[in-house]
């Protein structure tokens, strides 16, 4: 089979984008995925992205996303934003989209190449003593220090990740530093990666979440620099956690290829 894919990119966290609505590719087709993911025996990226026909009519498509790994993973907020830029491409939408994910359904808008992407509400955010812990979609481990550049995140990161108190699923784990009263900057720990990725959507998400729960912030609206570039996170504290939360961004489609697979 000659596959033909995509390559799109937001703030550095890479995606081999399909279109599969004539399902062409098998989700359970693991083997396949982490090939493809694969950055020297494949095309290579963070993970792989499926955009499909949606079970309900009033969705514009469907998001199946995979780690480089090859399994079916939770919900990827960069991943999410680049298949809308996908999605624009194919002419599938114009400047609004409704679809489902893993985690439920999403809306997002386009508005001078950047993309806006409504995450799901968040009602519970766990703090302890030197982390938080909150799950945007994803898992994540949200750890605030000081001088994040000389971080080893791929071998801290790690322990976390596989630590007796995350055995069961893991998690993925950002290491957070405060530069204003509104702004940050994020390094995160990837699962299913298992690697420091160059940004992570839902992972800023938490970060931008936990900086107001801990207090560190009292801004709706948070700027956060990752090391592949910049995201918005903006949100309402609610009763009962945060609602209305939005991450925002640029996603660009890098090149257009065919594989043998």
């Amino acid at each position: 089979m000659n596959l033909i894919f995509y390559k799109y990119q937001g703030t550095g966290n890479d995606f081999i984008m399909v279109d599969n609505r004539d399902l062409k590719i098998s989700k359970n087709d693991t083997k396949l995925i982490n090939t493809l993911c694969d950055r020297k025996f494949g095309i290579g990226a963070d993970g792989l992205i499926l955009l499909q026909y949606s079970e309900d009519h009033k969705d514009d498509f469907k998001m199946v996303y995979f780690n480089a790994d090859g399994n079916e993973s939770s919900m990827c907020g960069n991943g999410g934003r680049c298949l809308v830029a996908f999605a624009k491409f194919l002419g599938i939408i114009q400047n609004n989209a409704r679809f489902t994910a893993i985690d439920g359904v999403h809306e997002a808008t386009i508005t001078d190449g950047m993309v806006s992407l409504k995450m799901q509400d968040v009602d519970q955010v766990s703090t302890n003593e030197d982390f938080l812990f909150l799950n945007t979609g994803s898992p994540h481990h949200v750890i605030f220090s000081k001088d994040i550049a000389n971080k080893d995140v791929k071998k801290e990161g790690s322990e976390i990740r596989y630590s007796e108190r995350y055995a069961d699923a893991g998690t993925n784990v950002n290491f957070a530093e405060i530069t204003s009263e509104d702004s940050l900057k994020v390094r995160t720990y990837e699962r299913g990666v298992e690697d420091e990725t160059l940004s992570c959507g839902t992972g800023v998400t938490a970060v931008a979440l936990a900086a107001f729960e801990s207090g560190r912030t009292s801004s709706e609206q948070v700027s956060l620099k990752t090391p592949g570039g910049n995201l918005k996170v903006s949100f309402k504290k609610a009763e009962n956690g945060y609602t209305d939360i939005w991450l925002s961004g640029p996603a660009v489609q890098v090149f257009k290829g065919e594989i043998a697979c």
